[in-house]
């Protein structure tokens, strides 16, 4: 089966009427013809000579009629789409596209990764005849990922789009024809981008998906997805949930793939595992991803660590010492986000290697001025968490400090600056560090929060860099106020200028 995706879709005369409701209550909606008949999706766009439906046309005119899709964020109103099924589908959802080259699912996901904002995904939807129900999901959670902000949409008249409610509503006709891979991925893209879990597309959805866990054979990665998208709808009680997780250990963990385990762990630190859940199963891939870790990709461990890191596994220190062993031919491999994992892990267990540090001394140097400043802000906090002075590090983030500090937050500049205290170490170009600190401080005091400014302030003081400019500021009654229970840092300050400053004095 492939989706029937056509360009004349934004030239199909519609009128949507819709039926109103109270707040919070989805429109319904009808699409009619011009002449005010209620038209058979299937016949029109297929150009059939006869309805393909053994129950005729009435089937979809009474769905077209009663499809709904709310969001459950503010009261947002959708009114339903329709994308209808080619006339020669297939249940292998391949590219049908006879006028152009065949798009691959592959090739159409890195095309969305391309895609900065919605309109671009609805851009790239439009140019496409036809699509798999693979592509269809992938860009309904590409357009997740684009506008979901915490726990709400950055811009909710996205849902109103053609195109989305079109998709949506393919989806919802078509459950039963969805391969087990676009049916989890589509449902986890709709808790995503928070559709009614009442509504008629989610129930289609989770009851089919339903029907084939039920049958007992579904690819361990397809169980992940579902089992995200069940946590996303009803939490770590959902009563689904306990079924998925019995068919993923009853798949023998020597027989998973290296893929298979990265998302086992990746479900299990969404939330499933969270709270000591499924612990055993936990201890069991513990124990497996050892005698693995030397076949894992860069991407892999980095999530395997940052999992550890959630589902706080103190116990598997014996993994973590062999993941960071291999860490290091990897660290010129990955990227900024997942060196970042890393290094949160490292400080999370506790743990340092000197070819670790070795490797970095290498790395970071070369990149200070490319890698993002949470990287960089990582490796420093890193250095100074595990008493690691590194000349060759230090001195590199030091010269890029100057240049783009501008451009970070004040926790990033606090945490850069902090270690070089904490350390007592003065880089080659201290004069110029300070003063672009001291520059910073000027302008943007207020920005910083007060335990975060104290502890920068106190860290300046151990390297005889004394802050006498912004000590009326600290201790302005506007300032004391907000440290309610911090005056240990308070008397930090004071006992670091007492005994620094002789002629100071508060």
């Amino acid at each position: 089966m492939a989706f029937k995706f056509l360009q004349r879709f934004r030239s199909w005369n519609l009128t949507v009427k819709p039926l109103c409701f109270p707040t919070s209550v989805a429109y319904l909606s009808r699409h009619t013809g011009t002449h005010g008949k209620v038209l058979c999706p299937v016949c029109l766009w297929t150009r059939s000579s006869r309805c393909m439906l053994r129950q005729g046309c009435q089937r979809y005119r009474y769905d077209c009629q009663s499809m709904s899709l709310s969001t459950t964020w503010d009261p947002l109103y959708l009114t339903g789409g329709s994308v209808c099924l080619h006339a020669d589908a297939s249940d292998r959802f391949r590219l049908t596209n006879q006028q152009s080259a065949t798009l691959d699912d592959e090739g159409f996901v890195e095309q969305l990764g391309h895609c900065s904002s919605s309109r671009h995904v609805f851009k790239l939807l439009l140019s496409l005849q036809t699509m798999s129900d693979m592509m269809a999901a992938s860009a309904l959670q590409r357009i997740a990922e684009l506008e979901r902000d915490a726990n709400a949409l950055k811009d909710p008249a996205v849902l109103d789009h053609d195109v989305l409610k079109a998709l949506c509503f393919q989806f919802e006709q078509d459950s039963k024809r969805l391969t087990d891979t676009g049916l989890v991925r589509a449902l986890h893209a709709c808790t995503q981008l928070l559709v009614d879990p009442w509504s008629t597309l989610m129930i289609r959805l989770v009851s089919e998906s339903q029907e084939r866990l039920d049958r007992g054979a579904m690819a361990i990665k397809d169980l992940c997805v579902l089992a995200q998208a069940l946590l996303a709808l009803e939490g770590p009680d959902c009563a689904m949930l306990k079924p998925v997780i019995e068919q993923i250990q009853g798949h023998k963990m020597t027989e998973w793939s290296l893929e298979n385990l990265t998302q086992v762990y990746s479900m299990l630190q969404a939330g499933v595992g969270v709270g000591g859940r499924y612990q055993n199963l936990l201890n069991s891939m513990n124990t497996y991803t050892i005698s693995v870790a030397s076949s894992l990709s860069p991407s892999s461990i980095s999530q395997i660590l940052n999992s550890l890191v959630v589902l706080n596994q103190t116990q598997a220190i014996p993994l973590v010492i062999m993941l960071c062993k291999h860490t290091v031919k990897h660290v010129s491999r990955f990227s900024d986000g997942e060196l970042v994992h890393v290094l949160e892990a490292l400080m999370h267990f506790g743990h340092s290697d000197q070819y670790f540090v070795d490797a970095l001394e290498k790395h970071v140097p070369k990149n200070t001025f490319t890698m993002e400043a949470e990287a960089v802000t990582k490796v420093l906090q890193y250095c100074g968490r595990r008493l690691i002075l590194s000349k060759a590090i230090f001195d590199a983030v030091a010269e890029s400090f100057v240049y783009r500090a501008d451009s970070y937050s004040t926790s990033q500049i606090a945490r850069q600056i902090m270690p070089f205290g904490k350390l007592g170490y003065l880089p080659p170009n201290a004069g110029e560090l300070f003063c672009k600190v001291e520059g910073i401080l000027q302008t943007r005091f207020s920005q910083f929060q007060p335990r975060t400014l104290l502890n920068l302030l106190h860290c300046c003081t151990l390297i005889e860099r004394f802050p006498v400019n912004f000590v009326a500021k600290v201790f302005n009654p506007y300032f004391l106020q907000q440290l309610e229970g911090t005056v240990v840092f308070i008397f930090r300050i004071r006992y670091s200028f007492h005994c620094e400053i002789s002629f100071y004095r508060l």
